[in-house]
């Protein structure tokens, strides 16, 4: 007791207490002892039940960057405190993660009288709230912080670095429980809350154990109860489907994408063809992200009428500016933009469905160019085609009106909430837009074997299409189709989609300047073209290939994949695409959030840094040294 007693008096700002109040205080203390090298809290994550005083050994604390570097490295030691500013200001969460370096041996006081004594004493309150305005005058500090008190989701859609740099396979994974599929309801429901958990998967009667859908407390509460199914039958009757699984390697924020856009509340988490556990959507979200934009997706979903998504949109672009200066990737916000705009659409869809009845038929309703490709911006039109299946003659004129009336009332809505209806009538409401999936067939042949510029430009459109509601097994009886189509002489044809791709020629000159031209008074050059030729370059290759993604930088992994390009040309392409996929991004973003206007693509040059006009002449470079690969691979010539 009296060591202690006497340790504190030494530890500011415990000195600053009454005698007898520090007595009582090293009375309450206990003394915990953490190994070397052992990682005590997570940065955000780590609910912190007190603050720890280090008197033996020294805590290394610092701040993960997204690319998962440590940044802001400092040392705590003997004679210091650790916790304060967390327990404050941070709801708790300890604000870095701290690693023992040494055996390192602290007296732990409990956040309750921790807490009780910067209430009853104001110096030693004032310690630490001063301690903290002094690092927030640090900028690299000041950078990692982000207070978690005043604010709401709907002015900060900031989530921890580590969302976007996490692997799943760090997280705690809930165990997989399994039961056959003839197992009773109710003996399910009586090992899931003896288990106390939510979630139970069911496999089939076979001896591999095949997962073939799970049980939720939802799922008992829908089908059992309300709907008074006899609580006897095998689970299977009541089984939701599909099962949806993910890799361990995957990032956290591709878990979160992945339930919003599969409608899954659970995910099986696979290692080596393995199930080593699952995770849930709500636990995900609830993990201390309130500020995530992933809670922000989960608003989107809840909006309930057309004025309220437009509000929804309208907040997208301050997200994105968020996102970029915290140096989250440009491809991962591209995937969060998507997602947005994927959700509102998917309401739209789900809402016409239910004014106009049942479809008359399956279809797909398939998103194109930059949205297809899920690499939208904020100046964004929409591109969208419906394929139905081919129905008898006397059914015919009944399915198209269903389908024609159901594309303009979504498109009509899209317009009305922020997206644009398309210039060049790329759209489901456009009958051109919308028909059988044999009709679909036939454009496909006759815009390849009768291939000329115009049919290369709008063939491209149609290859960036990407499945969003519907039945999917049309889409790939699309693919199947394409796949051998393309397997035939198509010389012709990627000679002229190679000469599209050679329109735009990079901005550069012979003494490699930025080439530009007049915007209003500004000198400026166009971002959008600029990026286009990788764009159609990659689609290209792709579809040489017959590889049927969409995204660029999932086209440009399969090729490599496959040989076609090296590593080195792989990442030169990917870095060049989203290095002008950010500027583009942020450039809109402060468009619409600082100077409320419309964004477009043009970029005057003179607004970059000295490096960054260094950076984007060598992506330049990059883009013109494939552009040279298509000639003398596609079209034969130099000149």
């Amino acid at each position: 007791m009296s060591d202690k007693l006497d340790f504190l008096r030494t530890v500011a700002p415990f000195d600053l207490l009454p005698d007898d109040v520090l007595a009582e205080v090293a009375e309450g203390l206990q003394e915990v002892r953490h190994p070397r090298e052992t990682t005590i809290y997570l940065q955000d994550e780590t609910k912190l039940r007190g603050l720890d005083i280090i008197v033996q050994g020294e805590y290394e604390t610092f701040f993960y960057d997204s690319q998962q570097h440590r940044r802001v490295v400092e040392y705590t030691r003997r004679g210091e405190c650790y916790g304060g500013i967390s327990l404050l200001l941070n709801k708790k969460r300890s604000l870095r993660t701290v690693v023992a370096k040494r055996d390192t041996r602290v007296y732990f006081l409990h956040r309750r009288e921790f807490l009780a004594l910067c209430q009853g004493y104001e110096s030693f309150f004032h310690f630490f709230t001063a301690r903290y305005g002094r690092r927030m005058l640090d900028e690299e500090y000041a950078n990692f912080v982000r207070p978690a008190t005043g604010g709401s989701s709907s002015s900060s859609y900031l989530a921890s670095d580590q969302l976007f740099s996490r692997r799943i396979e760090t997280l705690e994974l809930r165990p997989v429980l399994l039961c056959a599929a003839y197992v009773p309801i109710c003996e399910v429901a009586q090992r899931m809350a003896a288990a106390r958990t939510s979630c139970y998967f069911i496999t089939n009667a076979d001896v591999d154990g095949h997962v073939i859908g799970y049980v939720t407390d939802i799922t008992l509460r829908d089908k059992v109860v309300a709907g008074l199914a006899d609580a006897r039958l095998p689970v299977e009757t009541i089984v939701d489907a599909p099962v949806v699984s993910i890799s361990s390697r995957a990032f956290v924020y591709e878990a979160i994408l992945l339930m919003f856009r599969t409608k899954t509340r659970y995910l099986l988490v696979e290692t080596d063809g393995e199930y080593v556990g699952f995770i849930s959507r709500n636990k995900l979200l609830t993990d201390d992200q309130a500020q995530s934009p992933f809670i922000f997706i989960q608003s989107v979903k809840q909006a309930q009428a057309v004025p309220e998504l437009r509000r929804r949109w309208e907040q997208v672009p301050e997200m994105v500016y968020q996102l970029l200066n915290r140096g989250v990737k440009p491809e991962i916000v591209n995937q969060v933009i998507t997602t947005v705009s994927d959700t509102i659409a998917l309401k739209l869809i789900e809402g016409a469905i239910a004014e106009l009845g049942p479809p008359p038929a399956r279809f797909v309703y398939m998103v194109l160019g930059s949205e297809g490709r899920k690499e939208q911006t904020l100046l964004t039109d929409q591109d969208n085609a419906i394929i139905y299946e081919d129905k008898a003659n006397e059914q015919r004129e009944l399915v198209r009106d269903y389908f024609l009336k159901f594309a303009g009332m979504v498109s009509d809505q899209l317009n009305e909430i922020g997206f644009s209806y398309c210039d060049g009538g790329f759209m489901a409401k456009n009958p051109k837009w919308t028909h059988s999936l044999s009709h679909w067939k036939r454009n496909y042949v006759e815009w390849m074997s009768d291939a000329n510029p115009e049919t290369g430009m709008q063939f491209a459109a149609s290859f960036d299409c990407r499945y969003l509601y519907g039945d999917a097994t049309i889409m790939d009886e699309l693919h199947e189709f394409l796949a051998l189509e393309l397997q035939k002489p198509t010389d012709r044809f990627f000679h002229y989609l190679a000469v599209n791709a050679l329109q735009y020629e990079p901005p550069l000159t012979f003494f490699r300047n930025i080439r530009t031209f007049a915007h209003g008074d500004q000198q400026v050059f166009n971002l959008k073209k600029t990026m286009s030729p990788i764009v159609d370059l990659v689609r290209m290759y792709a579809l040489k290939h017959r590889i049927f993604a969409t995204n660029t930088g999932e086209r440009l992994d399969a090729l490599r994949a496959q040989g076609v390009f090296t590593e080195r040309e792989t990442q030169e392409l990917l870095q060049a695409y989203y290095y002008l996929m950010g500027v583009r991004l942020k450039k809109q973003a402060a468009q619409i959030i600082r100077d409320h206007t419309v964004p477009d693509n043009y970029l005057d040059p003179k607004s970059l840094t000295k490096v960054e006009q260094v950076t984007l002449k060598e992506i330049f470079k990059v883009i013109a040294d494939f552009q040279l690969k298509i000639k003398v691979g596609f079209t034969k010539s130099l000149g």
